[in-house]
């Protein structure tokens, strides 16, 4: 097979990506597809179609495994088969992901609510048809046996200062990232899972830090009432690791040395 595009988003690396793309509304993204093979025709038509089929490569990932550990496992289970899941570890890296349309123009197609990296092979696009492609009342597997429910997470006056001086001054959203990580449990461990990478717990405290690329957000939670409070955000380097020469692997260090004099 060969791709017939890329698709362009927010989603940088892989613990960017939401657990599922309508989680991540608001952070729109396009399709760009490969000029002179006559697509402009095969997309005629397709304005009017509020959602669309992208079916895609899991680019970044190699081999697959027999079973997975979702993040919301089935009580009294830990893993889960693949077959049974939406694990992106899969004998043929495919992945499917039911997309917002929002326009048509020209090649391009731009979209909201996707789970793509930035960057990823589309193999190809259908439109989502309710008629067919919705069944409300099909049952869930195991999903249906899940017993967790959502903690609320809200933002203190602090982060909500930080993130959004952040996200003017870079592609960068902890808040909705933190919602993501944050607000659906792992009911085997619950939502402060520790095997969990870049999400660090004190249990005494009932405090953490939830790393978001280079930047920390902290947090505190409440238990009983379900709730996950963000505190404040801080830069992820050193006063080393931002001293004049230092190496910027990810391009950002000037916006965390701006964001420190800021706050």
């Amino acid at each position: 097979m060969t791709p017939i595009g890329t698709f362009y988003g927010d989603a940088v690396y892989k613990y960017d990506a939401p657990r599922q793309g309508r989680l991540f509304a608001g952070h729109p993204g396009r399709i760009e597809l490969q000029p002179g093979m006559n697509f402009e025709t095969a997309l005629r038509d397709l304005d009017g179609f509020e959602r669309i089929w992208v079916i895609f490569l899991f680019h970044e990932n190699e081999g697959w495994r027999p079973t997975t550990r979702p993040p919301v496992p089935p009580k009294g289970k830990d893993r889960v088969g693949t077959f049974a899941s939406r694990s992106p570890y899969r004998p043929n890296p495919i992945g499917l992901s039911c997309v917002r349309l929002l326009k048509v123009e020209g090649l391009t197609l731009y979209v909201d609510e996707a789970d793509l990296l930035n960057g990823t092979p589309v193999l190809d696009i259908k439109p989502y048809i309710p008629m067919a492609d919705a069944f409300p009342d099909a049952k869930a597997g195991w999903v249906e046996e899940q017993v967790g429910e959502l903690w609320t997470v809200e933002m203190s006056a602090e982060f909500a200062e930080q993130n959004r001086w952040i996200a003017e001054h870079s592609a960068f959203d902890l808040e909705s990232f933190a919602q993501v990580q944050l607000s659906r449990g792992n009911f085997s461990k619950d939502v402060f899972d520790s095997s969990r990478r870049r999400l660090a717990v004190d249990e005494n405290s009932k405090t953490g830090v939830l790393a978001y690329r280079t930047f920390r957000i902290h947090f505190s939670y409440d238990e009983t009432a379900r709730k996950v409070l963000l505190l404040r955000v801080s830069s992820g380097y050193s006063e080393a690791d931002l001293a004049p020469g230092a190496e910027d692997k990810y391009g950002d260090k000037q916006l965390h040395r701006d964001f420190i004099a800021k706050f």
